[in-house]
């Protein structure tokens, strides 16, 4: 028994190292042009299969692949890989890929100049405020960052510094210790889009500004009057995280998550430049990280609200206060980070902040993190403030809403009285509120002494006039 026992627990054990640890799930589908291809893209699928995700391949064609089951999500995340095919199958609609994001799904598009994109990609890009050219396969070309040992005149291999860190997404930009300098991302033969104003897109990759978009099928010596975009307004990658916080990736290189451009030496066209590894499979690890949830995602732990006062009572977040009354609120946050939940820790050119509102803010103030409350997975945020002279029904809200991290929207309704006869300063002794209430009691009195009298005084005679007689 006991053998048994820990063969379980080795099973148990085995089988928890390979969970997904994406905090939506693991159910991942690739939506390929050809099950063959899936070869091509051998080591970046393997990665997402090493962190826990069980990927399923289907074709764009498929009559068989359905995002949902009986109502509800039959796959956790799509990826979908350039196809040939002008629109995908009836299965994946743009409504229904709305109605997946809607439903708390994520997706990670990747886009190829080889290949016109589909209609339905298209049509849900246009849903979500992101514009391609207007022949879908443009081409993204820089003359002074590419890379030489690709072919020489197209220059359509661009080559970008790794992403520096930004606040807020230090998950996704923070460069690891690997790469040093030492790497250069490749961006071969991508497509370029222009971002609206949507305030839930954010650029994650913007093009060098060099670099430009051009058709590659029109002809040589043909020159356009219009130019689709150019320097950093042409976004090479980019991230759209809705209401729901279920997010959103486009890639405009599919090449870039291929074997090839994995393991591949790029030199920059610069005197002296030696050939360096790429930062393609850091970058495809840190971006579906992303897209998928297992990094930048925030969760409250707990929220409590109660009495900062001399003798009050240790009641956590009671639902009624009285006005002026001193209180402190406090939430504790943490990060989920690959594969655990880590102190959430606010950048120091940011702020968190709590409102306590009716219509409007009465007090908006900061939270600042508490030392001696914090763990090894969580920090707690308080703040101490005096109630608004006003009574009505008030909400603690938190709103906290940076691109590329999870939207925190927490709000709690409490109620605040006004101030009891015997809570006002002067009412401090009951012998000093005796003038007011007599004053109510005489007029109570005298009241009900006028109601009694009209009540029960008898009225006065009335004599019937006689009628007239002709």
């Amino acid at each position: 028994m006991k053998f048994l026992a820990s063969v379980a627990s080795l099973l148990l054990a085995a089988v928890s190292a390979v969970q997904a640890v994406s905090v939506s799930g693991p159910r991942l589908l690739a939506v390929l042009d050809d099950l063959a291809d899936k070869d091509t893209y051998s080591t970046f699928l393997g990665d997402l299969e090493g962190r826990g995700f069980s990927v399923s391949y289907e074709t764009a064609k498929s009559s068989s692949v359905s995002l949902f089951r009986l109502g509800e999500r039959a796959y956790d995340h799509v990826i979908f890989f350039p196809t040939k095919a002008k629109g995908l199958g009836p299965n994946l609609t743009p409504q229904l890929l709305v109605q997946f994001l809607n439903s708390e799904g994520n997706i990670l598009v990747a886009l190829s100049s080889a290949n016109t994109a589909s209609s339905s990609i298209v049509s849900l890009l246009n849903e979500l405020d992101i514009a391609l050219p207007t022949d879908r396969t443009g081409l993204v070309v820089d003359h002074f960052n590419y890379d030489t040992s690709a072919a020489a005149d197209l220059h359509d291999v661009l080559l970008l510094p790794v992403p520096a860190a930004k606040s807020g997404v230090r998950s996704l930009f923070d460069t690891p210790e690997s790469a040093s300098g030492e790497q250069l991302l490749a961006f071969p033969r991508g497509v370029g889009h222009v971002l609206g104003d949507s305030p839930y897109l954010a650029p994650i990759l913007s093009a060098p500004r060099t670099a430009y978009s051009y058709n590659p099928n029109e002809q040589a010596d043909a020159v356009s009057d219009e130019l689709f975009a150019s320097g950093s307004q042409l976004k090479l990658v980019s991230g759209l995280q809705a209401r729901n916080s279920a997010r959103f990736a486009l890639l405009g290189s599919a090449e870039l998550l291929s074997n090839a451009w994995f393991d591949a030496k790029v030199k920059l066209p610069t005197a002296g430049a030696k050939s360096v590894p790429t930062y393609n499979r850091e970058f495809a690890r840190r971006l579906t990280g992303w897209a998928f949830q297992e990094t930048a995602v925030l969760r409250v732990n707990w929220i409590e609200h109660h009495l900062n006062e001399a003798g009050a009572s240790n009641e956590s977040n009671p639902e009624i206060y009285r006005v002026k009354n001193d209180v402190t609120y406090s939430v504790s946050l943490s990060e989920h980070n690959w594969d655990k939940w880590t102190p959430f820790t606010v950048p120091a050119d940011d702020e968190l902040q709590i409102e306590f509102s009716m219509l409007s803010p009465f007090h908006r103030l900061p939270l600042h993190v508490v030392p001696e409350q914090a763990s090894d997975d969580a920090n707690v945020y308080t703040a101490s403030f005096t109630l608004p002279d006003q009574h009505g029904i008030f909400n603690f809200l938190i709103d906290y809403k940076r691109p590329l991290l999870t939207y925190l929207d927490e709000k709690i309704t409490v109620s605040v009285r006004h101030m009891a006869h015997d809570e006002w300063p002067r009412s401090y002794v009951i012998s000093g509120a005796w003038p007011w209430i007599t004053g109510i009691g005489a007029t109570v009195t005298g009241w009900l002494a006028f109601c009694a009298l009209w009540m029960y005084s008898k009225p006065t005679g009335q004599v019937a006039a006689g009628k007239k007689t002709q």
